[in-house]
């Protein structure tokens, strides 16, 4: 007899996916009243998951003195060339000295000059000692009224029915469980896509990577499979790194104020350009011209700076100090090498996620984004998150009450006389949109049972020839060689996209046959299926923009120049199997959700071109 998989079903009003930074925040904010019950699922331990797991020793989101937030607009929408939602990124900016104010206010240091004012480090910057940030965020979601927190839960699906969220299902990461969850609403807060392509590091390293590799694109991929529009993923996130230990490089550039200098010595940053690609594609560029390798210059710094270097990065990058200590010289002695990441997918450094509203609210109804998740808003970093996660909660308390008053509207009418029952029933078809009747205790949906039947297979598969080891390393190789990873100095074209896109869907009958010997090896397994969905979903986005608007985050041998015909939003859905483009125009007061309609494989609607 065959392994199975025991089920618990728990009942909530609001479950948060993902306890990093944006669902934290979102339940403390739901907190606030605790008119609502909230249950965060994390597949770690909130503590100390997510991108703030080892801590972070600068807010880069910040309204600094003489500063307004529609500066920080503009300054995202330069940097990203144009293709920002400009009414997503005011709503944000708006609200992040707020959020960090109240980090402070629960235990978070950040720094203050001898007058008594933050320490600024640039224009949007201020410094901090965030070794603790995220057990502070966790410990403000645990103490807030009415939420509770699953650990160790891996959610794999949503539960979806006429474009309306019911819920979720997951597993126990430590043990053969598995957990149907059944919510009135649902915010998707995991986080980016990391491990799509082939990292700097081989073997044993290959996890020394920038973004997280437990984030893995789920949130994308539970969304992209229930339907949900996407926006922006081809706007690719490759971070510039210090070489081999991928700690960061901003704490250097603008700490110290060092210059990008290349192997002769000559500071090459200008010439290509300052916006964050740019910077990328510039050090890209220089070694593959043979000016490398790449440096920051940081060879005239003083002992002072290098002691504060030394304690910045023990805060977030402990491996760069301990690599400076090791090898005897400092940066004030010896420049820092730097080099560019694999390509990832995360909407908080760049615009690519879910296609959302002002309340973060995506396409399926009862769905919301928050974080790197959410699309639209680059540059959101930590606090940009937090804000998220707060008008995320505002948004799904104002969806919630609204469909109260329905049911209760609906339910009044239910205690009418046997005589008008009939005109009752189509009432209830009159009023209520599909879905708004969230049904508790859903025994007659069975959709849940197909996901667990899908954990109980892969654990009861036989043994092949492959391992889940060698598929995502098979994954990876076809990403970074026909779809502009490292090795293909993260060019691509239409031939090797085409090319990705066969080798990658080729890669699922085999996934199928993986075999789990136990709830971990399971998890590796979910975690290839996220990041090949994802990988599918970005090969479109990366075929639909003909043109090369942001050098090395989407470097397109066939367009190698900007188009204005790409002033506009790549989105896509994915229904009955396949992905459709839609191409949306600019918003920028604030956007009104857009309505399209399938019939079969067709796609139709308004204010967009599909």
């Amino acid at each position: 007899m065959g392994k199975t998989v025991s089920v618990e079903k728990i009942n909530t009003d609001i479950l948060i996916i993902g306890g990093g930074t944006a669902g934290c925040y979102a339940a403390c904010t739901l907190g606030e009243n605790g008119k609502y019950r909230v249950l965060i699922a994390e597949k770690a331990n909130i503590r100390r998951s997510g991108c703030l797991a080892a801590g972070v020793n600068a807010i880069n989101a910040y309204i600094t003195e003489g500063r307004v937030p529609q500066d920080y607009v503009d300054y995202c929408k330069k940097d990203a060339k144009g293709i920002v939602r400009e009414d997503l990124l005011l709503s944000m900016s708006e609200h992040l000295n707020e959020v960090t104010a109240r980090l402070e206010e629960n235990g978070l240091v950040i720094l203050r000059d001898e007058k008594g004012k933050y320490v600024t480090r640039g224009n949007r910057n201020i410094k901090i000692n965030g070794e603790n940030i995220k057990p502070i965020l966790a410990k403000m979601a645990e103490g807030s009224e009415n939420v509770s927190i699953l650990n160790h839960v891996n959610i794999t699906d949503l539960l979806v029915e006429d474009n309306r969220v019911y819920g979720a299902v997951g597993f126990d990461v430590n043990e053969e469980k598995a957990c149907v969850i059944l919510a009135k609403a649902v915010l998707v807060a995991t986080g980016g896509a990391a491990g799509l392509y082939r990292p700097n590091n081989p073997g044993f390293s290959r996890h020394k990577m920038w973004y997280p590799p437990f984030n893995t694109g789920a949130g994308y991929a539970m969304g992209i499979e229930a339907g949900a529009e996407m926006t922006t993923l081809e706007m690719r996130f490759i971070a510039l790194r210090c070489k081999d230990t991928i700690a960061p490089t901003g704490t250097i550039a603008q700490g110290v104020h060092a210059k990008q200098m290349n192997g002769d010595g000559e500071i090459y940053e200008t010439k290509y350009g300052v916006a964050t690609c740019e910077r990328v594609y510039g050090t890209t560029e220089e070694n593959r011209l043979g000016h490398g390798p790449c440096y920051l210059k940081t060879d005239e710094i003083t002992k002072e700076q290098e002691d504060e270097l030394y304690k910045a990065y023990l805060n977030m990058a402990p491996s760069q100090t301990l690599k400076w200590l090791e090898g005897g010289q400092g940066p004030s002695e010896q420049n820092v090498e730097i080099e560019g990441t694999e390509p990832y997918i995360v909407g908080g450094h760049t615009a690519s996620g879910y296609w959302v509203d002002n309340n973060r609210a995506t396409t399926v109804r009862g769905l919301y984004a928050a974080g790197d998740v959410a699309g639209g808003a680059p540059q959101k970093y930590v606090t940009g998150a937090l804000v998220e996660g707060k008008l995320a909660a505002r948004g799904i308390e104002e969806f919630l009450n609204t469909t109260a008053e329905k049911v209760t509207e609906l339910q009044r009418h239910e205690t009418q006389s046997e005589k008008n029952r009939s005109e009752t029933r189509s009432l209830r078809t009159k009023k209520a949109e599909p879905g708004d009747l969230w049904r508790n205790a859903s025994d007659e949906k069975e959709d849940w049972k197909k996901v667990i039947a899908s954990y109980e297979r892969f654990l009861n598969n036989e043994t092949g020839n492959v391992s889940i080891e060698q598929l995502e390393e098979s994954m990876q190789k076809i990403m970074d060689e026909y779809a502009g990873g490292i090795t293909k100095a993260y060019q691509f074209n239409e031939t090797g996209l085409a090319l990705a896109k066969e080798k990658i869907e080729g890669l699922f009958p085999v996934l199928e046959s993986l075999r789990a010997e136990d709830s971990d090896e399971l998890l590796q397994i979910y975690e290839i299926r996220e990041r090949l969905i994802v990988c599918l979903s970005l090969i479109e986005h990366l075929r639909a923009r003909k043109e090369t608007r942001w050098h090395s985050f989407a470097e397109n041998r066939n367009y190698p120049s900007e188009d204005k015909n790409y002033e506009l939003y790549i989105n896509s859905v994915k229904r009955n199997g396949q992905i459709r483009i839609v191409k949306r125009p600019l918003v920028v007061d604030r956007y009104e959700p857009l309505v399209f309609t399938f019939e079969g494989n067709r796609l139709t609607g308004a204010g967009g071109e599909v």
